[in-house]
């Protein structure tokens, strides 16, 4: 067996033992409720898909970073990395599917060797919305690297940006020595070319995940405070704040077990959960693609190998009609898209 092979499966399997510790539920203060009888009380139940709105595709979970709680388990050492021919066929989807938005993900997408090769070819596809999701200090990682908020602005992609925190201590903490002093240089680089500037139409957002075990605050008032330290201290501007939850699963998952938060941790999610909040979660109007071209419901549900319940299960074979008609894989980790405001990767959703 390769060495990339035993990986594979080793992957496989811890994604098996999370989902048996998700579906379990049963704690000392009894058994967790299932989130399919919760959001069969308001009808909910199958969850379905309304119409196609975003194609969320992962290039990749190599990273120049390894953060404590990163849903992906990205890293320095992963090398599944999307092939030009997988790109070439979500290029084909886009230019038949009735999704605006082209959302790029990683890792860090920037360090797919296809990834400008893929943002201009999906350019012309005639994908207007570009999303990519960078951790601000692989613009600061290498010279190869540094004209990338040139060719941000070239494309008038959105930059969606990781920013733990405003201070050093906070950030550093949760993403590793010098990330800080990296981001708050790629975010005065991008504000020099426009983004996040006040009426400016080149798109700079900055996302929040709680760096413990427990839920993210008001995100306007979270915004507020990130807007008025930033500028404070270094004159940045940015759009807005996205507040997300972080999902039991991966990462967050093995620390909530290993730190004994796990059980505490799903009870907040329960008794935050909010109804009215489903009827927004990502997974109605998303599309997930793996690296390997593999389809799902959100990305959480592709880390877990989730694949989308459908006859149509790959990008090469997509068929948007056939997809819509499909019930969306739910779990228990699904309470951390419900709880409180809701959460997705355009942030609280209720």
């Amino acid at each position: 067996m390769t060495k990339s092979l035993k990986k594979r499966n080793n992957e496989l399997a811890n994604s098996h033992r999370q989902l048996e510790i998700l579906s379990n539920g049963i704690f000392q203060n009894g058994e967790l409720p299932k989130f399919a009888d919760q959001i069969a009380k308001t009808g909910h139940f199958p969850l379905r898909p309304k119409k196609l709105e975003i194609l969320q595709i992962n290039v990749g979970y190599m990273c120049n970073q390894v953060c404590e709680h990163c849903h992906v388990d990205a890293g320095p050492d992963r090398k599944e990395i999307m092939t030009r021919e997988t790109m070439q066929q979500c290029i084909d989807v886009i230019k038949n599917t009735g999704a605006h938005t082209l959302d790029l993900t990683g890792g860090a997408p920037e360090m797919n060797p296809n990834f400008r090769w893929f943002v201009e070819e999906a350019s012309k596809a005639g994908i207007k919305d570009f999303i990519v999701r960078s951790n601000l200090t692989i613009i600061r990682a290498n010279k190869k690297y540094y004209d990338l908020p040139d060719f941000f602005k070239k494309y008038n992609i959105h930059v969606v940006s990781s920013m733990p925190h405003w201070t050093k201590g906070k950030t550093d903490k949760q993403r590793g020595n010098g990330v800080f002093n990296k981001s708050i240089e790629a975010l005065l680089e991008l504000n020099k070319r426009g983004y996040g500037m006040p009426d400016s139409s080149l798109k700079l957002d900055l996302v929040y995940n709680p760096s413990g075990a427990f839920l993210p605050g008001d995100q306007m008032a979270m915004e507020k405070d990130f807007k008025k330290a930033l500028f404070d201290d270094f004159g940045i501007h940015f759009h807005n704040l996205f507040a997300i939850t972080n999902l039991p699963i991966s990462r967050f998952l093995d620390y909530l077990i290993a730190s004994d938060n796990y059980e505490d941790y799903m009870y907040q999610l329960v008794d935050a959960y909010n109804p009215t909040a489903v009827e927004n979660v990502m997974c109605t109007n998303t599309i997930s693609v793996s690296w390997d071209g593999w389809l799902y419901d959100c990305d959480f549900n592709q880390m877990l190998g989730l694949k989308v319940n459908s006859k149509i299960k790959h990008i090469s074979e997509y068929n948007e009609d056939i997809l819509l008609d499909r019930d969306i894989i739910i779990s228990q980790h699904c309470y951390g898209c419900t709880a409180g405001a809701g959460s997705s990767c355009q942030g609280t959703v209720a």
